[in-house]
């Protein structure tokens, strides 16, 4: 077992090229339930491309994020996500970038999860911006990103939480939908056990 839970980490811009990758963290998942390492991973993607990806650089990307992912959660969740329906999967998934990611973690705690409990549940481009200007505020690695920079990662969280079932499909709109999800018994107590909590929090929309 791991040293579990959530990990504070410098704020990066990196998700600017990150997507939730759903199924090629649901195969890397599947390949160690069945007992390949991840250094085999790594190699099934560079010599046989196994996620798929349009060039060796972007499966190199793919892997090595899903991987990064993967090992900053407690690896008893692997017989679970098996078991577990779809979108409860997508939500393991979730946890795994949040995890890796702790800016985006910030982001659906203190914007998406305030936007819950207020009962307000739309999320605005404009509150993406006051999000970014607060944290470029607060942090020095933060405060150096360009717009553009910061619309690129806004565009990759909402990519993020749609594709986790988090917000509605309404791409091109200036506000989308927060659809709270109904989180499965195992994955609440499993998050809950192993130091995930704030998680629980945050997708429950709860203090």
């Amino acid at each position: 077992m791991r040293d579990n839970g959530l990990k504070r980490k410098k704020y990066s811009a990196g998700a600017v090229k990150f997507a939730l990758w759903f199924m090629e963290f649901r195969k890397a998942v599947q390949l160690l339930e069945q007992g390949r390492t991840f250094d085999e991973i790594k190699e099934l993607s560079a010599k046989k491309n196994i996620f798929g990806a349009s060039t060796p650089a972007r499966a190199a990307m793919v892997q090595s994020t899903v991987i990064a992912r993967i090992k900053s959660l407690d690896d008893s969740f692997y017989p679970l996500f098996r078991d577990s329906d779809v979108a409860t999967q997508k939500l393991y998934a979730l946890t795994g970038s949040f995890a890796h990611d702790t800016l985006f973690f910030d982001f659906m705690y203190e914007v998406v999860r305030e936007k819950m409990i207020m009962g307000t549940n739309v999320l605005a481009d404009a509150d993406i911006r006051i999000f970014f200007k607060n944290k470029q505020a607060q942090d020095e690695v933060a405060a150096k990103w360009t717009d553009q920079t910061l619309q690129r990662l806004g565009r990759s969280y909402k990519t993020q939480l749609y594709e986790a079932g988090i917000l509605d499909e309404k791409a091109g709109t200036t506000e989308r939908k927060i659809l709270k999800p109904i989180l499965d018994p195992i994955f609440k107590h499993w998050l809950e056990n192993y130091g995930y909590g704030q998680v629980v929090k945050a997708l429950e929309g709860v203090r």
